[in-house]
């Protein structure tokens, strides 16, 4: 059957059915995300926002149409939806083969076929919008249905929807495969980047139960610096002052906090302050780091080549290749499995002034799961060997949080001190309090600023064997003192 008439065969199916694009969206059907079981349907609706939808004649034509617009399915990987060049190619091809098929349409109709076909063809579907704003700072596409964003730290349902899991692939697709990477039933989860440095995790089914997830994480178009984040009441003008010396001095840092804190923008703060002559090599699973500094190597984790195990590069392969590149500095974006011990190896064995980041919910959790970790490196090691290892590598833990009211802030400052019988002895340096706060950790409301604990840290002597002269009064020596050891 010819292209012509497989194409006017099928709009004339779907012409009858035609419906303006301000719709009401139609309950989901079996083949689209359903809601939760629990929750009955005339609530879950009314939940929900009214979508935005392509009218159903433009919706099959612009699923059949997709793929004959391209020589190869690769095509467009390097287009960009904002080059007026490129959409004009599209455009062009578009009308040869409407004209070719015979299929008339109106212009309200053309225009729209021409931009979903645009924006699937050289942007990212139907989350295009939410791309493209730099307000989002979070995309997250649970199915074809259901898609939230992230703006200023508090999460919105949006009223964009895919017209079916069929689309959520081919976007999915667009953004892996410049990667020459594998989204299949074979490799069904991928860790990616787009073009501009967002983080990108993807889930298909049958382990992605409502369709295809897209989770996207939006990074600032300029670096940030310092001063955005004191402007931003992360830190105080005291603290970045502190970070700076210990940074300078070599002290090993690991910044831990929960999912979306803020970690990666906060090692990249710290970043910025290692000198220029130094050589640094970052390690990462999607690289997010943007380092100022000219004497960079970014390295990346790789996958298997399709089909083998062959050509997979882990972060762990990675640490041990770059003690072989003679570092002044190892940064790792995030320790999750084994290499926490060759991280913890490499800052014992003369590559101090080593940063990474981990998940956790506070100092004396980031020790337990650099424990966990070590364990995970499948080494018969007694835990109290790793207990010692940690406590002579890891210098200083600082804590990042996301606060109640969506804020992204630094909560707890914390040394560690050293070993004391069979555990890790922490010291808050700073603790993040409001005025109404009570108690010894740190409070979890917006409003706050970062108080100095009242205790100087050990290692303040290497502040003066660097030259280093820090006011007192930042330490806080007036004030009442406490102590946070480990159990």
């Amino acid at each position: 059957m010819t292209l012509s008439k497989r194409v006017q065969g099928m709009t004339e199916t779907t012409r009858p059915s035609a419906a303006p694009a301000s719709t009401p969206p139609a309950p989901p059907t079996s083949s689209q995300s359903k809601t939760d079981p629990q929750v009955p349907q005339a609530e879950a609706n009314a939940k929900a926002p009214p979508k935005r939808r392509t009218t159903p004649r433009v919706a099959q034509l612009r699923k059949q149409l997709r793929p004959k617009l391209l020589a190869t399915p690769d095509e467009a990987d390097e287009w960009s939806s904002t080059n007026p060049e490129h959409q004009q190619i599209v455009r062009d091809r578009l009308q040869v083969i409407l004209h070719r098929a015979n299929i008339q349409l109106s212009e309200h109709e053309r225009r729209e076929l021409e931009e979903a076909l645009i924006v699937d063809l050289l942007g990212f579907g139907a989350i295009e919008p939410l791309v493209r704003d730099k307000s989002y700072s979070e995309i997250m596409v649970n199915g074809p249905e259901i898609i939230f964003a992230e703006r200023k730290g508090k999460l919105i349902e949006t009223d964009i929807a895919f017209d079916d899991e069929e689309h959520v692939q081919w976007t999915s697709q667009r953004i892996v495969r410049p990667l020459q990477r594998d989204l299949s039933r074979r490799n069904p989860m991928v860790d990616a980047r787009l073009p501009d440095g967002s983080r990108v995790h993807l889930i298909m089914p049958p382990s992605a139960l409502a369709g295809t997830t897209i989770t996207i994480r939006k990074f600032p178009e300029s670096r940030l610096t310092v001063q955005d984040l004191i402007n931003f009441g992360s830190l105080t003008n005291e603290v970045a002052e502190f970070l700076d010396a210990c940074v300078r001095v070599r002290l090993n840092m690991v910044v831990s906090g929960g999912t979306g804190s803020g970690k990666t923008t906060l090692l990249n703060v710290l970043s910025s302050f290692i000198p220029d002559d130094e050589r640094i090599v970052t390690i990462e699973d999607s690289a997010e780091l943007n380092l100022a500094q000219r004497h960079v190597v970014r390295l990346e984790t790789c996958p298997p080549l399709p089909g083998s195990d062959e050509g997979k590069l882990v972060i762990r392969d990675l640490v041990k290749g770059a003690l072989r590149m003679r570092p002044d500095r190892i940064v790792v974006g995030e320790c999750r499995s084994g290499e926490a011990l060759d991280m913890l190896q490499a800052m014992n064995t003369g590559h101090d002034g080593s940063l990474t980041t981990l998940h956790a919910n506070g100092p004396r959790e980031a020790i337990s799961r650099l424990e966990t970790m070590c364990l995970m490196a499948g080494m018969d090691i007694p835990l109290d060997v790793i207990r010692a290892q940690i406590a002579s590598a890891v210098n200083l833990i600082v804590q990042q949080s996301r606060l109640k009211d969506g804020s992204r802030k630094i909560t707890q400052i914390t040394e560690v001190q050293g070993m004391e019988g069979n555990s890790v002895t922490l010291q808050d340096i700073f603790v993040y309090k409001t005025a109404d706060h009570q108690g010894m950790g740190p409070s979890h409301s917006g409003g706050g600023v970062l108080e100095p604990s009242g205790f100087r840290p050990r290692f303040y002597n290497r502040f003066e064997e660097m030259g280093i002269r820090m006011d007192p009064k930042i330490f806080g020596a007036d004030r009442m003192q406490f102590s946070r050891k480990g159990n």
